[in-house]
């Protein structure tokens, strides 16, 4: 089977408030756009999918100067990427029959609507039931927390990774998130690793590939994409 006609799904949040702060949030632009580009380059068919459908929200500080990569700037060309971004699946309309694996984009948005998603959690659980991978990166460890594996939490004894508590820390949102991510993963009995703040991390465990930060997305794409 070549690897065109693989079949990922690409899970990305609906959810745009950070906290109480009146602050929007949402997917961020990079983890998006490195992660797709690499699939799609390699000839995946990729299907788009988000809770409520339609746009996700884009989170308005991952689209500052500073957060531009070339897959970043390749987005903000491509109209037709757009157009399928702006017109995303809803999660329970996704037919899983043909998928090969998903993969869920980073920003803060995962932490509130992904996480405790019941649709999210069931694909997660069918497709790792099935032996297909599963890859997350950064915040978006996040969907892995309430799925289980026959019986048990699916992370643990597994090594993981994902936006550490020192990354929280330095973006100041310590007090504004909903949970630490490094603590929840320990809390489960993962084996949560991480390495020094901003720099690339990818870790695999099975049929698990997780991403610590954006400086990992497009090392997670590349381990799915060896895993396909």
């Amino acid at each position: 089977m070549t690897s065109a006609t693989k079949h990922i799904l690409m899970v990305l949040t609906s959810h745009d408030a950070l906290g109480d702060t009146g602050k929007k949030t949402g997917f961020w632009v990079e983890e998006f756009a490195a992660p797709y580009y690499v699939l799609a380059d390699a000839g995946v068919n990729i299907t788009l999918a988000s809770p409520a459908g339609g746009q996700p929200p884009i989170d308005p500080s991952s689209e500052l100067p500073d957060f531009q990569t070339a897959a970043t700037r390749r987005f903000d060309q491509d109209s037709e990427l757009q157009t399928k971004l702006a017109n995303t699946t809803k999660l329970s309309d996704v037919d899983l029959s043909d998928i090969d694996a998903v993969f869920y984009p980073g920003g803060h948005g995962p932490l509130w609507d992904l996480t405790e998603n019941t649709q999210s959690i069931d694909i997660i659980e069918q497709l790792y039931a099935a032996g297909k991978p599963i890859a997350a990166v950064c915040h978006a460890s996040a969907a892995l927390l309430f799925a289980k594996h026959n019986g048990q939490a699916l992370v643990k004894g597994k090594a993981v990774t994902g936006f550490s508590n020192s990354e929280e820390d330095a973006v100041q949102l310590t007090d504004v998130v909903p949970f630490l991510l490094e603590d929840e993963l320990i809390q489960l009995g993962a084996d949560y690793q991480k390495v020094s703040d901003w720099a690339p991390f990818v870790i695999q465990d099975g049929n698990i590939i997780t991403g610590q930060n954006p400086a990992s997305s497009h090392g997670v794409a590349e381990k799915l994409l060896q895993a396909l």
